[in-house]
């Protein structure tokens, strides 16, 4: 069975930095691209960023500059650094894996930017 457990997430004021973690069991972590989504109540799940096996990056337009995405294939684990937050990147930020023809999800962490 495959388990994504993500954490790091809580409060900050605009311009703050979070560390996101998702630690990941059931696969052979690195073998695997891992990615962040993001989702705020009434609109669909946004694309964050990727990671490739291979250490590729991609990011969408609107965190580019500010947040990193990286991997520990030893620990197998994601983090998602984000840096100078807005309030616009307040949302339940998830880690995904698609492994043996399916999409897995963790349970999200709640990151909220707020003055």
């Amino acid at each position: 069975q495959v388990y994504l457990v993500e954490s790091g997430g809580g409060s900050v004021q605009p311009g703050g930095s979070l560390r996101l973690s998702c630690a990941a069991s059931g696969i052979n972590f690195r073998l695997y691209a891992m990615k962040w989504y993001r989702q705020v109540p009434g609109k669909e799940r946004e694309l964050v960023a990727t990671i490739s096996s291979g250490g590729v990056t991609d990011y969408a337009d609107s965190v580019k500059g500010r947040f990193t995405i990286s991997r520990d294939n030893v620990r197998s684990r994601a983090f998602l650094q984000m840096n100078e937050l807005k309030p616009e990147d307040t949302a339940v930020y998830y880690c995904n894996v698609n492994a043996y023809g399916r999409d897995f999800w963790g349970r999200g962490t709640q990151v909220t930017v707020s003055s």
